[in-house]
């Protein structure tokens, strides 16, 4: 008899503990969806801002040389993009080059990445060189 009513008794906690987790799990899930839908709007929000002052940033890059105050000639940058966004060829309208320049455009709050760094660490260091590669002939052969 003793023995039926423990094994009773523990059933019925095993059911209560299950019980007890079903709840609490439906409850956080509960609580987590509700945080989520007013998080979401904020979160879509900064994600817009963020991708208009990319998109701008890019397109300043690309319009630079072309905006009111840029100190060389449109004539004589190339955009890269990545790593530096544009090199310029000093006196390349006259076709006698001075200098080649390295220019990174920035706008707003925006610092250079550390690998913008490293290359501008690079250049100051004068650890820039030339190198000519001569690419291998293709030719047809006739059969």
């Amino acid at each position: 008899m003793v023995d039926v009513v423990i094994i009773s008794f523990f059933i019925l906690f095993l059911f209560g503990l299950i019980f007890a987790y079903y709840f609490g799990y439906k409850a956080g899930a509960f609580r987590r969806d509700k945080y989520w839908e007013s998080e979401i709007p904020v979160h879509r929000k900064d994600a817009i801002l963020k991708s208009r002052a990319i998109l701008g940033g890019q397109f300043s890059e690309q319009l630079a040389p072309f905006l009111p105050n840029f100190p060389f000639s449109p004539t004589e940058c190339r955009f890269m993009g990545k790593p530096i966004d544009l090199i310029v060829f000093k006196g390349m309208d006259g076709k006698n080059i001075e200098e080649v320049v390295f220019v990174e455009v920035k706008s707003g709050n925006s610092n250079l990445s550390p690998s913008e760094k490293k290359l501008k660490e690079a250049i100051d260091n004068k650890k820039v060189s030339w190198y000519e590669y001569r690419a291998p002939k293709i030719t047809k052969e006739e059969d």
